[in-house]
């Protein structure tokens, strides 16, 4: 975390106020989850606002653009006029793909935080470094782990349904 991200923001600990956001982030991934979507949830923050909110829709609408962070962009632009997100922030359960960066990138969102990593996806930290590249012309800062565990049980819990694994194995 940067140093210009490590003081309070209204009182709360930046940290405090991360793991507020991401509730927010969770509680939409558990949408996706009833709607048998993977449950990944994503929140748009300017200040102490949510601009936007969305879940995963890829199954539901049969279009795999429709990811929780793209979604929560366009309605986050849509609501304030604007295609451009410069003073936002991104809350997401799951480190974003590539595709999902490169959106957060042109949206110039100024930080993106996520509670777990994509090891077979992410593009911010597992398998890529888009956010923070320097040969682009904007990086965002990142931040992850945050409510980690939670995003993490969901997701397994998850996929060991899908799977027919018993709990637990």
């Amino acid at each position: 975390m940067s140093a210009a991200s490590a003081g309070g923001v209204g009182g709360d600990s930046q940290l405090a106020r991360d793991q507020r956001f991401m509730r927010i982030a969770l509680d939409e991934a558990r949408a996706a989850e009833r709607l048998d979507e993977v449950p990944i949830g994503a929140v748009v923050v300017i200040g102490d606002r949510v601009i936007a909110a969305a879940h995963n829709l890829t199954r539901t609408h049969t279009d795999p653009t429709n990811h929780a962070e793209l979604l929560a962009l366009s309605r986050a632009a849509r609501t304030l006029g604007v295609a451009r997100l410069v003073d936002a922030e991104v809350f997401t359960t799951v480190e974003p793909c590539f595709m999902c960066a490169g959106a957060l990138l042109h949206a110039r969102v100024k930080r993106v935080v996520w509670a777990v990593r994509d090891p077979k996806f992410g593009g911010c930290a597992s398998l890529g470094h888009v956010l923070s590249d320097e040969r682009a012309n904007h990086q965002s800062e990142i931040h992850e782990g945050v409510c980690a565990d939670e995003a993490r049980e969901l997701l397994q819990s998850f996929f060991r349904k899908k799977r027919g694994s018993p709990e637990g194995s």
